[in-house]
């Protein structure tokens, strides 16, 4: 199975890939999992939107088919999941992505109207405190690709009234906004002219700007015309896989920092592993290759060849991988170090990269064996609370601040 990042599978290899066998597993201890208790840990990537939409399940319940749900995550600790409103790249040349947006939000809304007790929606750094109390996981938004705003900016400020508080502009195509990371052949050299106006009007709403998934011109044009921090909301680093441009180069990472950003590392393989990341890459080339001859083809006047065909290929000759949470460890250290402790956080990609996680880190319950590997390694507890929430915590604040100031 071909792992690609957010939703390029289809989500029946999802239980497929959790049923793998796996690495021994992490253990945490007892003063990882009382610090995961305590701290307020924020999750910036977790796909369960696009799910809840395309087979529904009751995430206030035990769902074990799904990464996320309420009793796991409060076994894990987490305070605040990021849900993400994912839109492909099909949806938005289809004229559906807005649509689809639209349904993602109002199932999460149904899901926190339905779980009063367990859920919130949090559209506010300012009310976590407050609404975290009596155990309650708040559920902010956030849009993973600007596909759903069209080419119309009055669209930003109907999707932030709507509770969106990020948007990563691009995905995995090129798109009105933005080229992206994954594209072979870029069309703006960065941001377009419109998705230059989308970051400004996005800083007067006092929504983060979210460079994950950007060609390298288009987070460096990003992070220089937003007038307060920016997020990578899940984002590893290139140190580690050379030639990945969806991962930060250092230069692009240390960019995001001196703004006063949060680079959040994600967990999915694809990213933190140089053979997954590897993998990925060769997919999209053989996808865009395949784009390509398809588009021959119609022109041509022939019938397009068969998708699902060649993403059954794929698979067969694509099995999965495994990784260690060594991998995730080691991009958060390496962070640290370049960066500043201050500018490190964590978006796991939950429910987006087909179960192909780390030992370790499979689901969200896991945040403690991620804490019990950052205190092996001498991080303190204060450092740790900063990587767990503290420090988007704080970046969004800023950017709240930089609306109101205005």
């Amino acid at each position: 199975m071909i792992h690609v990042p957010s939703h390029a599978l289809p989500r029946c290899l999802l239980a497929i890939a959790l049923a793998a066998p796996t690495l021994a597993l992490a253990q945490a201890t007892d003063a990882a999992r009382a610090l995961a208790a305590d701290a307020v840990i924020v999750d910036t990537h977790i796909d369960a939107p696009g799910i809840l939409v395309e087979t529904w399940a009751d995430l206030g319940v035990s769902a074990p088919d799904r990464e996320f749900d309420y009793p796991r995550a409060r076994t894990g600790g987490l305070d605040v999941a990021f849900m993400s409103i994912y839109t492909s790249p099909r949806e938005d040349d289809a004229g559906s992505a807005w649509q689809s947006a639209n349904a993602q939000i109002d199932a999460v809304e149904a899901l926190a109207a339905r779980h009063p007790d367990r859920f919130a929606i949090v559209t506010s750094p300012r009310d976590v405190e407050q609404l975290r109390q009596g155990g309650r996981v708040l559920l902010p938004l956030g849009m993973e690709n600007g596909a759903p705003i069209g080419d119309d900016l009055a669209q930003v400020a109907f999707f932030h009234a709507r509770g969106v508080r990020y948007i990563t502009l691009a995905h995995s195509a090129n798109n009105r906004i933005s080229d992206s990371s994954y594209t072979i052949e870029k069309k703006w050299d960065g941001l377009s002219p419109f998705g230059r106006e989308v970051v400004a009007e996005m800083n007067r709403l006092g929504m983060m700007v979210d460079v994950s998934h950007l060609s390298d011109a288009a987070v460096a044009q990003a992070v220089a015309l937003s007038r307060v921090p920016v997020i990578a909301s899940h984002s590893a680093l290139r140190h580690f896989t050379p030639g990945f441009e969806r991962n930060l180069s250092d230069e692009l990472a240390l960019a995001i920092a001196a703004k006063g950003g949060v680079v959040q590392i994600p967990f999915g393989i694809a990213f933190v592993t140089p053979a997954a990341a590897a993998k990925t890459q060769a997919y999209f080339r053989a996808s865009d290759a395949f784009n390509r001859a398809n588009a021959g083809r119609v022109a041509a006047g022939q019938p397009p060849a068969d998708r699902a065909a060649f993403e059954k290929d794929w698979e067969a000759a694509n099995p999965p991988l495994q990784a260690p949470i060594t991998d995730v460890l080691d991009q958060i250290d390496y962070a640290v170090k370049l960066l500043g402790v201050e500018h490190v956080g964590i978006g796991s990609d939950f429910d987006g990269v087909s179960g192909e996680l780390p030992d370790g880190l499979r689901t969200v319950a896991d945040y403690p064996n991620l804490i019990a590997g950052l205190q092996a390694r001498g991080h303190s507890d204060d450092d740790i609370r900063a990587i767990l929430g503290g420090n988007l915590l704080r970046a969004w604040a800023l950017v709240e601040a930089g609306a109101a100031s205005r």
